[in-house]
């Protein structure tokens, strides 16, 4: 198929683009920036901020470039005098409505409308700032929302309700008045919100951030009655860089593990050990349903969003998900039982910090009593990405001169198969590399080890794979409003009497999976993604061990303390229990 094009100037510089591109895109690609806070690569335009203007020959208009496709001939120009003056009074009165409280913002120095106002040289008010008196909503305890810092852009509420298709956002009122908050003007804990941070990922200004819980963990590390240990999930590795200059999806693992010993941390683990660990227990799971007639698909459980929104939209399929804990609280149960067994620690002295791409990981370490089955919370202190960059920042540690470190042994060594688990399609492939050797007592091939049909960026994947004669059918989805979608597809087929059309299904809330997570650094976008889940898979590549069977820790802890996959007390430790809730929380 010819792809037609289109040829015009921008700038008195000829350029030529695929028909129908806009005009914001076709300046980005001739490396002329146009300036803008409502337009992000993931949403559609809604030319809501009116900064993009731009001038077309032979119109005394200004349409906005986000929203105006390049027709063949046009001559554009995109910056001179006068869209500058436009653009600064368009700043001014954004600014008017907007509190001056940069000093204490979440988003100093990240600020898209602090960087623009510095950009065009705003150094006063210029228009009677008027901010109305609202109180922040803190009631997820992951994500704090601060009414007076909304732009109106209308970002949060695209993501939330278009591609994520929770609606738990939405604008209220009108004219001067109209504000973003959660539907029916209530707490976003007793909204649809399933605490995935995608609005707080996307949002330009401070208006939604993450709760930040940095002094809790400089408090915890104070303290000599705690021992305090940490845990980094796959997908920080490759992303914490950007906050200091390294290029995206840079493995800084080492680095990483240096950190934290210099931090004060007493023990640093690594949840791609808990990764292996999940894979053992969830692969165990699948084969036994698979060749037992059990309840199928088997949906893995890893994402807590992603849990949230089953439990209260898909609560039907509550008996097909996965029993297994996360990663994140597997290694929490064990650094409070196996580690503190053979270090001789008195458990109720750990103080366990998990570093985490994900907001709603806030929100997993307390969600039921089976986040304490060791008698003590598994986790005590879920951080993000973001929040990991400012606590290395504020301890005055020259990140990017640490020497390379190691994690501790006993919950720190990892396969490639539990690297992969931050990356959508990472967790399937890494179950299917150990339920394959379950069934048939053989590991795959070198060559059919990367499972090429389930990688990639689109919404929903499937494969199949042939087990001694045994098709298995697989499904990987991320983003919630494609999970919807493959979920509902599933649910047909029940009602219909028809057999599941998957087997296994790997979901992930975030788009790209935990790469892309609500607590990831900013500015994200489908080309950043790739080169972070990049990084988890030529980490994978280069690795001797790459399945999650063959970690030698693991089968040590197995003989040690755990038994047998799926045995008593792997599943008093290891698993978990759902529950059907309501969308609406009161």
């Amino acid at each position: 198929m010819t792809l037609t094009t289109v040829k015009a100037r921008i700038n008195g510089m000829d350029i030529e683009v695929p028909e129908g591109t806009s005009i914001l895109d076709a300046a980005r690609s001739a490396q002329i920036k146009i300036p803008t806070l409502c337009k992000h690569p993931d949403l559609l335009p809604t030319s809501a901020c009116g900064l993009c203007i731009v001038k077309i020959g032979g119109s005394r208009k200004m349409p906005r470039a986000c929203a105006t496709a390049v027709e063949d001939g046009m001559e554009i120009t995109t910056h001179d005098p006068e869209l500058t003056d436009v653009r600064r009074a368009t700043l001014e009165l954004i600014l008017s409505n907007h509190p001056n409280a940069c000093l204490t913002c979440g988003r100093n120095g990240s600020c898209e409308l602090q960087t623009l106002a510095g950009e065009f040289g705003i150094r006063q008010d210029c228009i009677p700032r008027y901010v109305r008196p609202l109180e922040p909503d803190s009631s997820t305890g992951s994500i704090v929302i601060d009414f007076t810092k909304c732009i109106k852009c209308g970002r949060c509420i695209q993501i939330c309700q278009q591609q994520q298709d929770v609606w738990a956002l939405s604008f209220l009122e009108r004219g001067i008045h109209t504000r973003m908050a959660p539907a029916g003007d209530i707490l976003l804990a007793e909204s649809p919100c399933v605490r995935c941070g995608q609005c707080s990922a996307h949002c330009p200004t401070g208006a939604i951030v993450e709760n930040d819980e940095t002094a809790a963990v400089w408090e915890a590390l104070r303290d000599p009655k705690k021992y305090c240990t940490v845990q980094i999930a796959p997908a920080v590795r490759v992303a914490l860089g950007e906050a200091f200059g390294y290029p995206p999806g840079t493995d800084l693992t080492k680095k990483i593990y240096s950190a934290m010993r210099r931090l004060g941390f007493k023990a640093v683990f690594d949840t791609n050990f808990s990764a292996d660990l999940t894979i053992i227990e969830e692969a165990a799971e699948f084969v036994q349903r698979f060749t037992t007639g059990g309840e199928l698909p088997l949906i893995t459980s890893c994402c807590p969003a992603w849990v949230d929104f089953m439990e209260k939209r898909f609560s039907d399929f509550v008996p097909n998900f996965s029993s297994a804990k996360s990663p994140q609280q597997m290694l929490g149960v064990l650094a409070k039982t196996y580690f503190a067994e053979k270090s001789g620690i008195d458990p109720a002295s750990i103080y366990q910090v998990s570093v985490m791409p994900c907001t709603a990981k806030k929100f997993e370490v307390e969600r039921t009593d089976e986040m304490n089955a060791s008698g003590y919370p598994d986790v005590d202190l879920c951080i993000t990405t973001r929040e990991l960059a400012r606590l290395i920042k504020q301890s005055g540690v020259a990140f990017t001169e640490l020497p390379d470190g190691e994690a501790d042994s006993i919950l720190g060594t990892y396969s490639g198969a539990g690297l992969i688990f931050g990356a959508t399609g990472g967790v399937m492939e890494a179950a299917l590399r150990t339920a394959y050797f379950r069934i048939t007592g053989k590991n795959l091939e070198q060559d059919a080890i990367n499972i090429r049909a389930i990688r990639g960026m689109d919404g929903i994947r499937g494969a199949s794979l042939d087990i001694e004669g045994t098709e298995v059918r697989v499904a990987v989805a991320h983003g919630l409003g494609h999970v919807e979608r493959l979920m509902l597809e599933i649910r047909r087929a029940r009602e219909n009497g028809a057999p599941p059309p998957y087997h296994f299904i790997e979901v992930m809330a975030c788009p790209g999976g935990c790469i892309g997570g609500g607590g990831q650094p900013y500015s994200v976008t489908n080309e950043l993604r790739a080169l972070r889940t990049k990084g988890l898979f030529d980490g994978d590549g280069e690795m001797k061990l790459r399945f999650s069977h063959e970690n030698p820790e693991i089968a040590k802890l197995y003989v040690e303390f755990l038994g047998e996959p799926l045995g008593d007390k792997a599943h008093n430790l290891l698993h978990v229990h759902y529950t059907p809730r309501p969308a609406y929380q009161r």
